[in-house]
């Protein structure tokens, strides 16, 4: 089936602004937009869409996590592509922590996708224990995009290691900057407002300390990335270098602080910790003025039993895409006048760049587009069976109406 869309806003691409014009669509293909598409084109169907709906490349998650693909409760790879596709990403970079953790060849099979395009990072130490080195080439030989071992810094004569060694020169090298040892048991980030609601605070220096390592590394290792930076005290550190490793941070702490936070709402554990609102606003300026790469998902699930238990028996982390895109465009470009291009600079193309893959674009023939109403009810569509989903119930606004990966009977253009 043809389909017209009349007045859009489309995003083609890096460097490009938004700019107006109409679309055609195949079934799920997108045949011309803009200048290339001829003035009366033959359609079974004219659409004319909403103000401010935006066709735009797929969106790109560098690190989240899915421990059973198979057989998990809280997650398996069926329902994480449903969920990833349907909040209009194209590709989602699974961590190595696994029910069989991703430190050896033989467990980094490609996962069959249903069009999502799914990458594997390898691990930097068997079983992510940090003790002993994991197979670094054959990993890589066998299509790990990459090499981490998650939420947590391995030792720092291991990475130095690994580049002696030099088998991993030409790869993403993902690490953490965080020491849980520094902690203190703490679960959210030292502040005001966490002594006031009571929670075991996490001082700024298990984030700090690490980084500062890290930092000495990083003019000998090129290919190192930084997850999920968390506090300005990081951000003021990364501008203070004269060439800053590509970094990343987390869509939540982008969101929300433990100064805005409900304290009977989910997402208050997750690693790093949640910092305050001078740590969210680092982060948003340091994403914005190119500091940080990438917001990640960091999709970490959990299951309805995991998700009962106290807060210091839960394992950390958030859950869901579909509410990342419609929430952090009322947060930024609603609320603080950022343009579509450079949320998809965050969203999108920083992602692409942080894994060294191509950018994602609007080309003619392809699939990998999606089409945005930032005005629309948000409708969460069938995905995730995670029980941490913090904003499934809440009020948003923004809807990805289609995209060239779902069923075009799942799309809601009429």
């Amino acid at each position: 089936m043809k389909r017209l869309l009349k007045g859009l806003q489309l995003l083609q691409g890096p460097g490009a602004t938004v700019q107006r014009g109409d679309a055609l669509l195949d079934g799920d293909q997108l045949v011309a937009f803009g200048p290339e598409l001829s003035s009366e084109p033959e359609v079974d169907q004219v659409i004319d869409t909403p103000a401010r709906a935006l066709l735009a490349p797929l969106l790109i998650d560098p690190h989240s996590h899915l421990e059973d693909p198979e057989t998990g409760r809280a997650e398996t790879l069926s329902s994480l592509c449903q969920e990833a596709k349907a909040a209009g990403y194209g590709t989602v970079a699974l961590l190595p922590k696994a029910a069989s953790w991703r430190d050896r060849p033989e467990h980094l099979n490609p996962l069959s996708s249903a069009g999502l395009d799914v990458q594997l990072w390898g691990s930097i130490t068997k079983a992510g224990t940090g003790v002993e080195l994991a197979p670094l080439g054959d990993q890589l030989n066998a299509g790990a995009i990459g090499l981490s071992d998650g939420d947590t810094m391995p030792p720092l004569p291991l990475l130095e290691r690994v580049l002696l060694l030099g088998e991993a020169d030409a790869a993403p090298l993902l690490v953490a900057p965080r020491d849980p040892a520094l902690t203190q048991a703490g679960l959210v980030r030292e502040g005001v407002d966490t002594l006031r609601m009571g929670w075991p605070p996490d001082p700024v220096n298990s984030e700090l300390l690490p980084l500062h390592s890290l930092m000495a590394l990083a003019p000998r290792a090129p290919q190192l990335r930084l997850m999920n930076l968390s506090t300005a005290a990081g951000i003021a550190l990364l501008a203070d270098a004269p060439s800053p490793p590509p970094a990343s941070t987390s869509w939540w702490h982008l969101l929300v602080d433990h100064s805005s936070l409900d304290p009977l709402a989910d997402g208050w554990l997750v690693h790093p910790s949640l910092g305050g609102a001078q740590d969210r606003a680092a982060l948003r300026q340091g994403l914005r003025d190119g500091l940080l790469w990438a917001a990640a998902v960091h999709h970490s699930p959990l299951d309805h039993e995991e998700h009962l238990l106290p807060w210091d028996q839960r394992p950390a982390g958030v859950a869901g895409y579909q509410q990342v895109l419609p929430a952090l465009w009322q947060a930024l470009v609603d609320g603080e006048g950022w343009r579509a291009d450079e949320l998809w600079q965050a969203l999108s193309w920083g992602g692409s760049r942080f894994l060294g893959l191509a950018p994602e674009q609007l080309q003619c023939g392809g699939r990998r587009w999606l089409l945005f109403d930032p005005d629309a009810p948000h409708q969460p569509r069938q995905g995730s069976h995670a029980a941490n989903c913090p904003l499934r119930s809440s009020p948003l606004k923004g809807q990805v109406l289609a995209t060239g990966l779902l069923e075009p009977a799942l799309w809601d253009l009429d």
